[in-house]
């Protein structure tokens, strides 16, 4: 797909999500990365509702920009999520990052009583199509640390041969990563949906429902090769 059509696919999720109610105001960015090495990233502070593909951010691969409204401060994190991605030989197509602030997702991050994931296995296409989420530590809106913990975690979880498609930032939001921003979009579509059925279908007084079992995560590990 040429800039032009990348432009425009931005700003056609971008949108898609906004309506949707998957972001609001001007929170979440979407990027791109180039085939000369380059990115095309949301402004900062723009919303994805009302997108211009002509003023999008266009940064060189050394994230200096060249044109377009000022960058969003989160390519920072954005270009080393595709720098560790392309080290996981099943990420290193990865051609897209969204990063939203998703109010399910971030709900439950607010329980400190949670795990070093955000969500257990408790559907198939969780399993299948987004996979291991791993919750990384508050750090402030644009902070080195936070992308140095991300790109530990896409390592760890690659060493292990459960590459990931998606880290949550506790407080801020999940970051996703796929081929491309419609695969992104789907990424990130499962993942808030499966968050809210969590959210929902917890009960304080009887407890969380029960994951998938191993025997049943081992089948879509077979038949679909899912990476859990």
């Amino acid at each position: 797909m040429n800039e032009n059509l990348l432009r425009e696919e931005i700003v056609r999720v971008g949108r898609s999500l906004f309506e949707r109610g998957y972001v609001h105001a001007t929170a979440g960015n979407i990027s791109v990365r180039l085939a000369d090495g380059g990115y095309l990233i949301t402004p900062t502070d723009a919303s994805l509702g009302n997108l211009d593909p002509a003023r999008l951010a266009r940064l060189d691969a050394s994230m200096q920009q060249l044109e377009g409204d000022r960058a969003s401060k989160t390519i920072a994190l954005h270009s080393r999520i595709y720098a560790a991605a392309s080290r996981v030989a099943a990420t290193a197509g990865t051609g897209c990052v969204i990063h939203t602030h998703s109010t399910h997702c971030v709900a439950l991050t607010l329980d400190a009583n949670e795990g070093d994931e955000l969500l257990p296995p408790i559907t198939p296409y969780f399993v299948m199509k987004v996979g291991h989420v791993p919750r990384i530590p508050y750090h402030r809106p644009g902070a080195p640390e936070a992308a140095e913990a991300v790109a530990r975690a896409i390592a760890r979880y690659g060493e292990r041969g459960t590459p990931i498609r998606a880290v949550m930032l506790e407080r801020l939001g999940p970051n996703v990563w796929h081929d491309s921003p419609a695969a992104a979009m789907a990424v990130l579509e499962e993942l808030e949906e499966t968050a809210r059925l969590w959210w929902m279908s917890r009960d304080r007084a009887q407890g969380a429902p029960a994951p998938l079992s191993e025997d049943r995560i081992d089948e879509l590990r077979r038949q679909f090769g899912a990476h859990w």
